[in-house]
């Protein structure tokens, strides 16, 4: 959706729909081709389960790690009172964590979709954004794979859709998914491990939580064959923000015992257009500045620097967005002001909150309207919220 040029974002959902739909008649086309083409044919069929491609393919085994998780989340507060989104995410169950070895496995473009040497694509540890299933995976879209990028030895892969360029999904569907793999297996070795690398908070972050290179960078255009694959299971796939996930995260990456760094916070998005700004933003902020906020963009300041930050923070207020993935360094005791667009709500870092504990957390939705069970359509959307009403939620989140 990012990637869409700012004129054609408010058609997403009609875009949306046409990619589902091309992708289910390419594949139906361009999949019985596959036996044909090697190792760029495209699989020519997917499980729904990893415990059944392992059943399918005699060259994947799959190594367990931690049990199920069941997440009870009591209802989140905010305004518009129940909103469905956050009562919809009440509850989830989490599957027990695992590794997927699978011997010449192939690991397709960015989203790092994995198929096994029989042509079976895992959807589980496959997902993508919107799909209704397998069938609707942008794997299909082409004739056949990208190019292949030969790797001899043994490749750990941490790519997922999202990974390459949004800080929650690297930290939480990638990242995270280290932990996964150091309990599933533990003592292994690996001769590279194959995660988005090229930005610099995600360099900081892979040194930060002590992950070994080399790195290989998933690639829109490539298709990476290694002599054997190991592909850890994807526990935040519906934006869970599973226990095992956060606590991992929370000991591996700690604050560095910095001081002074600032309670109050308020963080900007600024005011460009198409960029989930805050309209009210002039409005707001000298009366924030007034009762001691500081005004922060996170994304100028280094990840350790975010990290203590955070951890400092007694309060904080945000539009939506990536940088509340910080949340995940916060103390219990923090409150938690986040604004949505009607047209986009997201329970990602209510999530993170919940899974920590003990954070007070209230959510402020604006104007524009999403139908309950409907696909998020204004991920984009501009941020239409009152002053008053937003100080009005503060002064009933600082007395909780």
């Amino acid at each position: 959706m990012s990637r869409l040029p700012a004129r054609l974002q408010p058609a997403w959902p009609l875009l949306k729909r046409v990619h589902r739909l091309l992708s289910v008649l390419a594949g139906v086309v361009y999949r019985p081709f596959g036996r044909f083409l090697g190792v760029r044919g495209l699989p020519r069929t997917a499980t729904t389960s990893s415990a059944a491609t392992v059943e399918r393919d005699p060259d994947v085994t799959l190594h367990p790690g931690g049990p199920a998780e069941i997440l009870d989340r009591g209802p989140a507060q905010g305004s518009p009172p129940a909103h469905w989104v956050f009562e919809r995410g009440r509850h989830a169950e989490i599957p027990a964590r695992y590794v997927l070895d699978i011997r010449d496995g192939r690991l397709v473009g960015d989203f790092g979709a994995s198929v096994t040497p029989g042509g079976i694509l895992d959807y589980q540890t496959s997902g993508y954004f919107g799909l209704q299933g397998w069938r609707e995976h942008p794997v299909f879209l082409h004739p056949r794979l990208p190019q292949v990028e030969q790797h001899d030895g043994t490749l750990l892969s941490l790519a997922a859709r999202g990974t390459a360029g949004n800080y929650y999904h690297f930290l939480y569907d990638a990242v995270a998914r280290y932990g996964v793999f150091e309990e599933a297996m533990p003592g292994e070795r690996v001769d590279a491990v194959v995660v988005p690398h090229a930005s610099g908070y995600q360099k900081q972050i892979l040194e930060l939580a002590g992950i070994p290179g080399p790195y290989v960078q998933p690639r829109a255009d490539r298709t990476i064959r290694a002599d054997r694959l190991l592909v850890p299971s994807t526990p935040n796939q519906d934006l869970d923000a599973p226990r095992s996930a956060t606590e991992w995260l929370r000991k591996r990456l700690p604050p560095s015992g910095a001081t002074g760094t600032p309670t109050r916070l308020y963080l900007s998005r600024g005011q460009l257009p198409g960029a989930r700004r805050y309209l009210q933003e002039a409005d707001l902020w000298p009366r924030l500045e007034a009762q001691g906020f500081v005004m922060l963009d996170p994304g100028t300041l280094s990840v350790q620097e975010q990290i203590d930050v955070f951890h400092g923070a007694e309060v904080i207020v945000a539009p939506h967005g990536a940088a509340l993935t910080n949340l995940t360094w916060s103390r219990p005791g923090v409150r938690v002001l986040e604004m949505f667009a009607g047209t986009y709500v997201h329970l990602g870092l209510w999530t993170i909150a919940e899974a920590i504990g003990g954070i007070h957390y209230r959510y402020l939705v604006g104007t524009g309207t999403l139908p309950e069970g409907r696909e998020p359509t204004g991920i984009v959307d501009d941020i239409d919220i009152p002053a008053d009403v937003v100080l009005a939620e503060l002064d009933l989140l600082l007395a909780q």
